[in-house]
């Protein structure tokens, strides 16, 4: 009987708190969602189910070695890790995480080794979230997979298509101004590095969003990265009501005339001369510049093919399995079950719906200067939701006008807002380590 005692007092079921419950339930509805519904399944069921691995009592899959060591509960192995840190000795489980959160790096290292050395090691998932995220190579990686998947011809064909890219960028900015607002208000508590984080979800693009979050706020890159991909997954729901109430049928009927042949050699340069501009004004954009630019770069010379068709699938599909399990591993009950989850969601949204009525409106501002009109439609896919916010473009022309074929002219500002959600992402990182120091 004693040990059947003890089997059931060492088993999962008995060490689950709520919060880990509730925390596998949001992953069986992340794998819900991206299999039933196939809402961006090939990111949601590796974060679904790195969730669902996270909150497993007892495994501490996503923990590091010292953290696991003070969640086994040993006073002797606390007593030590508190002296490693430098405190007098172990009080408080909480106010152990809080002197390891802010210890040095030498301190760390010491109660790291404590753990090892009782035979704790870095749980699976920490280990993913350390060579992926951390790193910050699954982001760049992805990002050059993109570039090797873009097309740079509709945006070459139009420029004028740069300038609602640009402008459905606003939500960013607008959406970081609304939580340093909440934190003034007393409502939420984000740092301004948390809102600048928070802000990239209005850009919808998830690597951009999750690269961000990395440097500047890891503690919320699990529900930034829920966030931002759920939101990208909803493009067809959110975006059409806003559309609508921002132009009129008259407007929507507008047909584009034909897009003008792009040269190889222009495709080739492009690229170049991007990464060159932006880079020496912005040199913080240039880790995620650089790789899309390079990326497209082995797309368009033609004399890679191999490199290009490994960007485009092996490699992106293997990052991809890597980061969604690193990010699942911030959902943990601990981190997620926060108000502050709450909060990113609201702003999230309004982000969202922000940067696709900028996007709509700059469409709409041009058409006053310009003679060759745009479709305002098109204006929506400035955030950089590829190629699904092209699509709704389309589809939404469509509705209107049977012969307004869309998707080419819409894919002008979609590539413009994946140009200028990494602009955005190196402002954002610039300017928060120049406010911080």
């Amino acid at each position: 009987m004693e040990h059947l005692t003890n089997l059931w007092l060492s088993s999962g079921a008995y060490k689950m708190s709520s919060g880990q419950f509730v925390m596998i339930l949001v992953g069986l509805l992340l794998l819900f969602l991206a299999i039933r519904k196939n809402f961006e399944p090939l990111l949601l069921v590796p974060i679904g189910f790195g969730g669902i691995l996270a909150n497993i009592p007892g495994a501490n899959l996503a923990l590091p070695a010292v953290e696991a060591a003070m969640h086994s509960g040993d006073a002797g192995i606390l007593s030590q890790i508190a002296q490693a840190l430098g405190l007098g000795g172990f009080e408080s489980l909480q106010g152990l995480k809080e002197a390891l959160a802010s210890a040095p790096a030498a301190a760390y290292e010491r109660a790291a080794q404590v753990a090892h050395d009782a035979g704790f090691s870095n749980g699976m998932l920490y280990n993913f979230y350390s060579v992926a995220i951390a790193s910050g190579v699954a982001p760049l990686v992805i990002f050059m997979g993109v570039g090797a998947m873009t097309d740079f011809g509709p945006l070459l064909a139009n420029p004028r298509t740069l300038f609602l890219g640009a402008a459905a960028q606003f939500g960013i900015f607008a959406t970081v101004l609304g939580a340093v607002g909440l934190s003034a208000a007393g409502l939420m508590d984000f740092s301004i590095a948390d809102a600048a984080a928070i802000g990239i979800i209005g850009g919808a693009d998830g690597p951009t969003a999750i690269y961000v979050s990395s440097l500047l706020a890891p503690d919320l890159l699990g529900a930034i990265a829920v966030a931002a991909y759920s939101y990208m997954a909803l493009v067809p729901l959110i975006q059409p009501p806003i559309m609508r109430a921002l132009t009129t049928e008259q407007e929507r009927k507008i047909e584009m005339v034909q897009l003008r042949h792009v040269s190889k050699r222009e495709k080739i340069v492009f690229p170049l001369v991007l990464l060159i501009l932006v880079a020496l004004f912005l040199p913080d954009a240039a880790p995620l510049l650089g790789m899309f630019c390079f990326g497209n770069l082995m797309r368009e010379c033609g004399v890679v093919n191999r490199l290009s068709d490994t960007a485009q699938n092996a490699l992106i599909n293997i990052t991809t399995i890597f980061l969604g399990l690193s990010v699942g591993s911030k959902l943990a009950a601990d981190k997620f079950l926060d108000p502050k989850t709450l909060g990113i969601l609201a702003l999230g949204i309004v982000a969202f719906s922000i940067g696709t009525a900028a996007g709509v409106l700059m469409a709409k501002l041009l058409n006053t200067v310009s003679k060759t009109k745009i479709n305002p439609l098109i204006g929506s896919a400035g955030v950089s939701a590829v190629p699904m916010a092209a699509r709704v473009s389309n589809k939404l022309g469509l509705e209107s006008n049977p012969h307004n074929f869309l998707l080419m002219h819409a894919m002008g500002p979609n590539v413009a807002g994946v140009i200028g959600s990494a602009v955005a992402a190196g402002v954002m990182i610039t300017m928060v380590r120049a406010m911080t120091g």
